[in-house]
């Protein structure tokens, strides 16, 4: 029988903390190292998920960007939803999902998994599918990844230290802002390495990777297309509300970078003032059709227009809830990683701390 594979379990303290987005950037960077990996998640869904998530959605866009066949790819053992838990609760579920993932570990074969944990320390747990237990079901290594949002956060990575043990070979802190690496790397970082946690890597916040599609937000949103239905693959960086005077608006809108811009469909004055600034996309509320003026400007100058049958408030909820929840799935962000992963992550470190060597050491 072939040797199993070596494990790697990534999880996170929160949700959206850029966790598949650094799998992805690690991946390809191993893969192209000549390692054998396969990947995985343990739980599908989530509390963190909305309709936003499709459960396997980032698992095949992972398999198919990176090249995995179906035997290097593991779906997960549970997908955690509203009627997952009931059967658990009403006892109609007695599975023991940890022995479900210590066999399936047995029998994979490639150099490494990495297995994407849960969403938190402590989401799973219900089924025995908390990050630790998963940890133990397959003997593995875990690894966090943590989004920086301030230096408090050194009290959650300590926490998880905590409760992981030795387990936790680790951290990736990502998305920091750029005025703070220095501090970060002189303090922070070998504050944690003194307690036996390495850091692997600090990302730098990215505009980009946070950035949205117009085409996910034409879906998010419902909406219909009024014009360059060619160009929904622009990336929208920030969300601004038109609803002031054109003279503020004009200043407001020229201190912003690649905008969606919500405005009511009367608001002509506010989409000229938009279409000659930074603007990747126009929202139209309020059932108003544009004029054919405003249609014309924006066929010249490559910008969507979208109108949506939302008032403004919740047309905004659900653009915000969209940078929250960034998907992957655009080429320019998989460059992004991989290039960000290349620049600021210590792979061989990992591999050393995992005991494998790349395939161009062998």
């Amino acid at each position: 029988m072939p040797k199993s594979a070596k494990y790697l379990l990534i999880g996170s303290l929160e949700a959206y903390s850029g966790k598949s987005a650094a799998i992805l950037g690690l991946a390809h960077q191993l893969k192209a190292r000549g390692l054998d990996l396969a990947y995985g998640k343990a739980l599908g869904g989530g509390w963190g998920q909305t309709q936003m998530a499709d459960n396997d959605g980032d698992l095949q866009f992972v398999a198919e960007t990176i090249g995995l066949s179906d035997d290097r790819l593991q779906t997960p053992v549970l997908v955690l939803n509203a009627d997952t838990v009931e059967k658990r609760l009403n006892g109609s579920d007695t599975q023991d999902y940890g022995q479900r993932l210590a066999q399936r570990s047995q029998t994979q074969g490639g150099d490494l998994v990495i297995l994407e944990g849960p969403g938190t320390l402590s989401e799973g747990k219900l089924f025995n599918l908390s990050l630790l237990q998963v940890a133990d079901a397959i003997q593995a290594p875990v690894m966090l990844v943590a989004r920086f949002h301030s230096v408090l956060l050194l009290d959650p990575i300590l926490t998880a230290k905590e409760q992981l043990g030795d387990r936790l070979i680790g951290v990736l802190i990502n998305d920091v802002p750029k005025d703070q690496i220095d501090s970060i790397n002189t303090s922070f970082r070998p504050y944690l390495e003194k307690q036996g946690i390495a850091v692997f890597g600090v990302l730098p916040s990215n505009t980009l990777l946070r950035s949205v599609s117009v085409a996910e937000l034409v879906h998010q949103l419902k909406a219909e297309v009024l014009c360059r239905g060619d160009r929904l693959d622009h990336m929208v960086e920030s969300l601004t509300i038109g609803a002031m005077n054109v003279n503020s608006a004009l200043k407001y809108f020229r201190a912003r970078q690649n905008m969606a811009v919500v405005t009511g469909g009367d608001r002509t004055d506010l989409q000229l003032a938009a279409l000659e600034t930074s603007t990747q996309c126009i929202i139209l509320t309020g059932h108003i059709p544009p004029t054919k003026e405003i249609i014309s400007r924006a066929e010249d100058l490559e910008i969507p227009i979208l109108s949506v049958d939302l008032d403004t408030l919740t047309t905004v909820e659900i653009i915000e809830r969209a940078f929250g929840e960034v998907r992957l799935q655009e080429p320019i962000k998989f460059q992004c990683i991989c290039q960000m992963i290349e620049t600021y992550f210590d792979s061989d470190r990992l591999l050393s701390t995992l005991g494998l060597m790349p395939a161009e050491a062998r």
